[in-house]
């Protein structure tokens, strides 16, 4: 995994990190010395590990405004100590004054606090730099498996937030799915001025082929359905299993009269051919549908258009089955439009 550092320093202090640090197989390695541009690039592109130089200005600033982010603590964040009042202090008053310096310092933020040496490698022993870069690299090693833990984490919820609003049966989104997904869309619609429709589609008389042929055949018509319907909806429409025989599509940036157009050719693409089961059976079935276009007076959640759409179905149902009705609705008073297959 290449580890993204940004570095909040100057390139001075660049030079007295270990060599490795540069190594751009490993690291990818940024350099900020302006605080606003370092929190615009943290917001924008969360780097793995910060290295923050203390006698930057607002460097503890930074720090302190790292730790308040909720949704990026899992940055790990060392603060390298080099200012001068600091550095005499810990020489002139020894190891509880340095022990008071680095507590103060991780609860301003820092996950970890390292005595930086002088600028000048000359001053040094080769022992003293030794020891340091290695305490430095240790320092990363711990960032990196934050970072690594964190991206797991994120790929592991990826996964149960999948299989969570997935049907497991026909591999459409489930009704979870869609109770999340349309009051996303509604408020999309709203804010970019357009049209949003949704179908809410049934099997007819589905419970006569479980009780003929049993419930296995019947997944299984279940599942050559939703394949025909993928197959044969736009770029822009989303299925659902809503729970049963009952599906609901989503149709983005759509009129009620395109919301009809799109059901009908479902509603046709399901009657014309009959579903091959096996090499000796095949079902023909057909399909009601109800169709609602998003009204100024529709809930955010979406219930009254569902509810719409869902009495369009009823009424294509005790119509006779096999058509699709579409609902227009203005100021309250539904409008209804028959039309059959």
């Amino acid at each position: 995994m290449n580890i993204s550092i940004l570095v909040f320093g100057s390139n001075n202090f660049l030079a007295t990190l270990p060599d490795q640090i540069r190594d751009a197989t490993t690291f990818s390695v940024e350099v900020i010395t302006n605080i606003n541009q370092a929190v615009s690039r943290i917001q924008m592109m969360p780097p793995d590990v910060i290295l923050i130089q203390a006698s930057m200005d607002s460097s503890m600033e930074l720090c302190c405004w790292l730790k308040d982010q909720t949704k990026l603590s899992w940055i790990y964040c060392i603060l390298f100590e080099d200012r001068f009042q600091q550095l005499s202090q810990k020489r002139k008053y020894g190891s509880q004054r340095e022990l008071e310096m680095t507590a103060a310092a991780l609860k301003q933020g820092a996950d970890a606090y390292i005595w930086q040496l002088s600028e000048e490698k000359t001053d040094h022993t080769l022992a003293e730099l030794t020891a340091n870069h290695r305490l430095i690299l240790a320092q990363l090693t711990v960032g990196l498996r934050k970072a690594q833990k964190y991206r797991d984490l994120i790929r592991t919820n990826d996964l149960l937030s999948a299989i969570a609003l997935a049907d497991s049966l026909t591999e459409l989104n489930n009704r979870r799915a869609l109770e999340w997904d349309l009051p996303r869309q509604i408020k999309k619609a709203r804010v970019q001025g357009n049209p949003l429709s949704l179908i809410i589609l049934d099997v007819d008389y589905f419970k006569k082929v479980n009780d003929t042929y049993g419930h296995l055949v019947g997944d299984r018509l279940l599942q050559l359905l939703c394949t025909r319907l993928r197959h044969n909806l736009r770029y822009q429409d989303t299925a659902f299993r809503y729970g049963g025989e009952e599906f609901v599509v989503l149709l983005s940036n759509t009129t009620s009269k395109e919301a009809l157009i799109v059901a009908n050719r479902l509603n046709r693409i399901v009657s014309e051919q009959p579903f091959a089961i096996n090499n000796k059976l095949a079902i023909h079935i057909t399909i009601s549908l109800g169709t609602a276009c998003l009204a100024t007076e529709d809930d955010e959640q979406g219930k009254s258009l569902l509810h719409r759409a869902d009495q369009c179905l009823l009424q294509a149902k005790a119509a006779g089955r096999n058509r699709v009705i579409g609902c227009e609705y203005s100021s309250y008073v539904p409008h209804l439009k028959a039309v059959s297959s």
